[in-house]
């Protein structure tokens, strides 16, 4: 285990006086000094695991503000260990996939709560660019005051589903319920009070800001897990559909009872 610090960090917590601390969980020695190097000369404090008891050390003992986790450890699967964080920590994590081929565990990562990932090989300035984007984002959200909204009423239906926003329930066509984290609820509510309308990130975005405590995902994170939920093949949206160039529609009709 190593760590690093500058006396002056330019990358200080909203809020706060402390430097930013970052855990980088890797398992090759060469990366893992590549980064610590890097992100010492650029004045943010790191500490380094190699595997899950060591992960799990740090995260118990330290401040950790942002998570770096290869998904490739050794016998370690990077996936169970992303797992472990998200049980017990919303801490930001920028997931490290190895190759291109795996892109399957890149996207069940994000599913799993991951916030940003890389592809190896990758430039340091770019893993920093990353990591302060997120940090930034993060800072943002727990930051942003709550707003005031009037309470939502009645209930909206689209092909078969319905939403009932006083109680802020979802069930499907057959009338099982259908279980949502708030920024998913949010993000629901602003597709079906503008459908047919190409929405942008950045609306999306703030829609689901109204709703969340804690830091957002990116959009696109959570468009995945909303397709997920509402989609018979999320690869082929029926509701949710890209708008290239602008960002997402709800593609179906909304009626209000």
């Amino acid at each position: 285990m190593s760590e690093t610090s500058l006396p002056s960090d330019p990358d200080r917590r909203a809020g706060g006086d402390r430097q930013v601390r970052v855990l980088v969980v890797e398992d090759d020695p060469a990366l893992q000094r590549m980064i610590l190097d890097y992100f010492e000369n650029n004045g943010i404090r790191t500490l380094v695991a190699s595997a899950r008891e060591e992960m799990a050390r740090q995260l118990g003992t330290s401040d950790v503000n942002l998570v770096i986790l290869d998904l490739r450890l050794g016998h370690e699967d990077g996936l169970d260990l992303l797992r472990e964080i998200r049980s017990t920590s919303e801490v930001p994590v920028i997931i490290i996939t190895g190759h291109r081929r795996d892109d399957i565990d890149r996207v069940v990562g994000l599913e799993l709560g991951a916030d940003d990932y890389l592809t190896k090989p990758f430039n340091l300035r770019e893993l920093l660019a990353r990591v302060r984007a997120v940090l930034r984002r993060f800072e943002t959200g727990r930051a942003a005051p709550p707003r005031e909204r009037e309470p939502e009423q009645g209930r909206l239906r689209f092909s078969g589903w319905q939403l009932d926003r006083r109680v802020r329930r979802l069930t499907d066509p057959g009338g099982a319920p259908v279980a949502l984290t708030k920024g998913e609820y949010a993000l629901l509510v602003a597709f079906l009070e503008a459908p047919q309308r190409p929405l942008s990130r950045e609306h999306l975005l703030q829609a689901t800001r109204v709703h969340e405590d804690v830091f957002d995902r990116s959009i696109d994170v959570q468009i995945l897990r909303l397709r997920r939920k509402l989609e018979r093949e999320p690869s082929a949206p029926r509701f949710i559909q890209t708008e290239r160039g602008v960002g997402y529609v709800f593609a179906v009709a909304v009626e209000r009872v």
